[in-house]
């Protein structure tokens, strides 16, 4: 079992930046493939970017390249979503994800969830 707390969200203008973390609980972090989604109001949550246990592998969604980078740190159960030229597009409930099958942009094979942060990106 995995828990995870996200945090970081916020107001923020269009071009600015954040970084959100998510705090995992557990001793088995490293093994768990890791990935941030996102759902904007009225619409359906979608796949923002994945990482590999070890860090060496990324998955970006192509709304998102060049913009976010993703990382971690199994030392202290944490990864992190670093948001740069934020766009009013943007703006939705960040979600971290936990999965021991594999890097995926597929949300369907996440099987822990975060309860999500609030991103708002005023023009």
């Amino acid at each position: 079992q995995v828990q995870l707390i996200e945090s970081g969200g916020g107001l923020v203008q269009a071009g600015g930046s954040l970084r959100l973390s998510c705090a995992a609980s557990g001793r088995t972090f490293g093994t768990y493939f890791m990935g941030w989604s996102r759902q904007a109001p009225g619409k359906e949550r979608e796949f923002v970017t994945a990482i590999s246990w070890s860090g060496d592998n990324t998955l970006y969604a192509d709304s998102v390249k060049g913009r976010f980078s993703i990382s971690r740190d199994n030392a202290k159960n944490t990864v992190y979503l670093r948001m740069n030229s934020l766009e009013p597009e943007d703006t939705a409930v960040y979600y971290c994800a936990a999965s021991r099958v594999s890097m995926s942009s597929n949300r369907l094979r996440y099987e822990y969830w975060g309860q999500g942060t609030q991103v708002t990106v005023s023009s």
